[in-house]
């Protein structure tokens, strides 16, 4: 009995660590995300950058036209920027269409389908005539002053700069908690992470890269999927520093369905995994010996749990612990009373309140947090079916939404 103890104390002593560091993590930069940093001094040059906007999609006959066609609607000079849209298994009437549009259309096909390959080939075929390579979702619409905001970014000798994605479509309660997941990851990973100096993290779409460095280093991509994940952590062990605009919107569809949330959340979790193992020993290295703060502090988001995850996690464990402290008063089983994981818990709740919009303060959003148990319970379910979901295409099908 007394070994049984010494392990659950052993398993709570990591766990609160673990939680509690996140916890406490992700209120500090929470917190910068309210501060109004300085405004960077834009330098006037009038540089026209010519841009390809590239938008990969597989299967997306849904949705692509539409897309194609809002992409063309910017206040960009039109002979600046080019819409190239990468058609990977496209249906013939899908095709038809977008060749009617003034676009460019490249069409590809592989054994095996992924981002990273889809936008390589369009490279080699778009060739070297462009300053900047701006990646879109097969669902994204811009902003209509979208282009130029991220072309005036680039007056600032920032070479990669994420874009804010928000959501299109708010129609379910999941939909809902999606947006919302959304806008806590740019107000902690990216308007937080920026205001203390720190890199943006990447999102997948809604980027802009200087369109020769962003070619030559896609061809080092190999991923399957998260390409933007490997990408960002190679951006940051080589130095380089993202922008983050907050002001420059991306309008992303969100999912509807629980099991396209669980597929989605399962290829994520995948490659946070897989890339924490592969970058964790050049992350500490590149620490201590180079004092490269931003690439480390990556390599952690890796391992840290996901906002659902955590907020189901240190909740479960205060009631819990809250439990066994009255039923044992004596408190001969857990290590650290029931006031520690209730500040952990208070801790992130009021990292949530800080980075949550206050649009989404409304008795939809009271009503979506009633699902909430079912997406972490859907997301814990997805940490025992890792086993090879980063080598296999998991497509999350768009086009699906409602008004």
């Amino acid at each position: 009995m007394e070994i049984l103890r010494i392990l659950l104390n052993i398993i709570e002593l990591v766990l609160l660590i673990y939680l509690g560091f996140s916890a406490i993590y992700i209120l500090i930069f929470a917190l910068a995300g309210k501060l109004n940093p300085k405004k960077k001094k834009v330098v006037d040059t009038n540089i026209i950058r010519k841009f390809a906007v590239l938008i990969p999609g597989y299967k997306e006959d849904s949705v692509i036209c539409e897309v194609a066609q809002e992409a063309l609607n910017q206040d960009y000079p039109r002979e600046s920027f080019d819409v190239v849209i990468i058609a990977d298994s496209f249906q013939p009437e899908t095709l038809a269409k977008l060749k009617l549009l003034p676009i460019i259309l490249i069409e590809v096909s592989f054994d095996v389908s992924t981002k990273s390959k889809a936008l390589n080939q369009a490279m080699e075929k778009l060739g070297d005539n462009y300053d900047v390579a701006l990646v879109l979702d097969a669902d994204n619409i811009m902003a209509y002053d979208f282009i130029s905001k991220m072309n005036a970014a680039f007056d600032n000798n920032f070479e990669v700069v994420q874009g804010h994605r928000v959501a299109k479509n708010t129609n379910t309660p999941l939909a809902i908690l999606d947006a919302i997941s959304e806008e806590l990851n740019n107000h902690i990973f990216r308007k937080g992470h920026r205001t203390l100096g720190f890199s943006s993290a990447l999102i997948g779409s809604g980027m802009a890269f200087n369109y020769g460095m962003f070619k030559k280093r896609m061809l080092e991509i190999k991923a399957v999927g998260g390409f933007d994940k490997e990408l960002e952590l190679t951006l940051l062990r080589d130095g380089k520093k993202i922008e983050f605009l907050d002001d420059a919107l991306v309008y992303d569809e969100k999912v509807q369905k629980v099991e396209v949330f669980e597929n989605q959340r399962k290829r994520w979790l995948s490659a946070q995994f897989v890339y924490f193992g592969r970058f964790f020993f050049s992350g500490l290295q590149h620490l201590v010996f180079k004092g490269n703060i931003d690439f480390f502090d990556k390599v952690y988001q890796m391992i840290s749990p996901p906002r659902v995850l955590l907020i189901g996690f240190t909740g479960i464990l205060a009631f819990l612990s809250l439990i066994i402290n009255i039923l044992f008063p004596e408190n001969t089983i857990l290590l650290y009373p029931f006031i520690y994981w209730l500040v952990v818990f208070i801790t992130v709740v009021l990292a949530f309140i800080l980075s949550i919009p206050t649009q989404f303060y409304n008795k939809q959003t009271f009503a979506a947090l009633l699902t909430l148990p079912r997406a972490f319970w859907s997301m814990f379910a997805s940490l025992f079916k890792l086993k090879g979901a980063n080598k296999k295409f998991i497509h999350t099908q768009h086009g699906t939404t409602e008004n």
